[in-house]
């Protein structure tokens, strides 16, 4: 299993070389497939291309995604170097839900969503984050 150092890093690059999907769904078909930061998130975690779910069912998309521990390590570490905090859904934390509508929607006082230079900015932050909190454990 990668670290999720690992995985936040290769998200970053793989973002970086193929763009974002923000759209429904969490992918979109085209001369290059797009996918929404989870799939990014799941496919990178797991090492594999993006299931055809991705692009048609977005309940299965959710139950593929959150049962990853890899991935949803990766969406938690996201998730907590963003300056909001996540929606609450059946009294738990929706973290897939938190990551997935910072990168596709304006910010209130935003003209736009965050470019895609932000979010490798973010996610490469919340790397960076992980590998201070291991390389000094006792920091508050």
């Amino acid at each position: 299993m990668p670290s999720t150092r690992r995985v936040l890093r290769r998200m970053a690059t793989v973002i970086n070389t193929q763009g974002l999907h923000r759209g429904t769904q969490f992918a979109s078909r085209g001369p290059m497939d797009q996918l929404d930061i989870c799939a990014i998130a799941y496919t990178v975690a797991e090492d594999r291309p993006a299931p055809a779910v991705f692009f048609a069912d977005e309940v299965a998309s959710l139950a593929l995604i959150e049962a990853s521990e890899p991935a949803m390590a990766a969406i938690c570490a996201i998730s907590a170097a963003l300056d909001t905090e996540p929606c609450e859904t059946d009294g738990e934390p929706d973290y897939i839900e938190h990551i997935s509508n910072w990168a596709a929607t304006r910010a209130p006082f935003s003209s736009a969503p965050p470019t895609v230079s932000e979010v490798i900015g973010r996610i490469l932050r919340a790397a960076d984050t992980l590998t201070e909190q291991t390389a000094n454990p006792h920091a508050a």
